[in-house]
């Protein structure tokens, strides 16, 4: 039978300091090719049914642990919510439900995120070449140019590459050397850790399975890195609200201390995607107390609301239409 592994770590124990993915030791869960756990299952023994990915499983009665080794993809149709399902929640219970079973227009995401590619660069080097190419200048005035073109291409598309532009490609490069030019950048990028690690755990009030995905742990420290991108760095300071990443630093600081035992050190590293006098701002941010508090009491609130639908069957979905602070005014004038 073929298997494929991924390394978990529980009760609190801290993985062996690497900056390379580790396979299975002899106590690690198998996560397997045929919708098998090795160590998972219900009490008579068998796993429930898996949500599967391409020839990778995730089980549905996954344990609480952190596994090293789970594609993001896999990661992402597997069970457990996560903090942008709790952000649907948020917005309305039944838009949780429509994103799990929405179909997905793939022609409309392929497009490049510079985000991503980013992402990449500073948290998996090592995969960098093997995810995007640079294309090469071709003469598209010529039928060999076009031709040459169009063999890159299709070689691209059969090896599953992102093709980036020669300016895109210096963009990012750029990017990265602004992270690496900044002290903690630096030493946030090179210090031994593991790179979209998945956590997973029960929260203990409503038995709800939680996980997350941290961009990078650095367990030896118990620091926690989240990489961003902004057009606007400084807007970052009062955006950040809008998108909740005070809700994502206290979730995913729970998750980890559920299995660390330790509150780690959360950070946003961000970096701009917009030249300031010819360089790439890049800054450090941490949520203040008062952030984490409301961030966790947010979450917990969202969890609440989710455990009530799925005990009830009920799903919220009408939004009201208030009329907005201008038309008010104009109103009362």
């Amino acid at each position: 039978m073929e298997k494929t592994e991924a390394r978990t770590e529980r009760d609190g124990e801290t993985p062996k300091e690497s900056n390379q993915q580790e396979t299975a030791g002899d106590t690690g869960q198998e996560i397997t090719t045929d919708g098998g756990s090795g160590t998972g299952g219900d009490e008579a023994g068998e796993a429930a049914d898996p949500v599967e990915n391409g020839n990778f499983t995730v089980p549905d009665d996954i344990q609480p642990g952190i596994y090293y080794d789970i594609p993001n993809e896999a990661y992402h149709a597997g069970p457990g919510v996560s903090k942008s399902q709790l952000d649907d929640i948020a917005d309305t219970p039944a838009i949780y439900l429509w994103r799990k079973n929405a179909p997905v227009d793939t022609e409309k995401t392929k497009s490049l995120d510079t985000g991503t590619a980013f992402h990449c660069r500073v948290l998996e080097p090592e995969e960098f070449s093997k995810r995007f190419i640079i294309a090469p200048e071709f003469n598209r005035r010529t039928s060999a140019g076009k031709e040459e073109e169009k063999t890159f291409l299709e070689e691209c598309a059969r090896t599953g590459r992102t093709v980036l532009t020669a300016e895109e490609g210096r963009k990012i490069e750029l990017m990265y050397q602004s992270v690496m030019a900044l002290p903690l950048g630096q030493w946030l990028v090179e210090s031994a850790g593991y790179a979209e690690s998945s956590v997973y755990w029960e929260d203990p009030e409503t038995g709800i399975l939680c996980r997350c995905r941290p961009d990078k742990i650095i367990p030896e420290f118990h620091w926690i890195m989240d990489v961003k991108t902004t057009a606007d760095i400084q807007r970052f300071r009062t955006a950040y609200y809008d998108y909740r990443y005070h809700v994502q630093d206290a979730f995913y600081s729970d998750g980890y201390r559920a299995q660390f035992g330790e509150i780690p050190t959360f950070v946003f590293l961000v970096a701009s995607t917009t030249a300031e006098c010819g360089r790439y701002p890049v800054e450090i941010f941490m949520m203040g107390e008062d952030a984490k508090l409301a961030g966790q009491r947010e979450y917990r609130r969202n969890l609440q609301t989710l455990a009530e639908c799925l005990n009830n069957d009920e799903w919220p979905a009408i939004k009201t239409l208030s009329l907005p602070r201008w038309a008010k005014e104009n109103a009362n004038a």
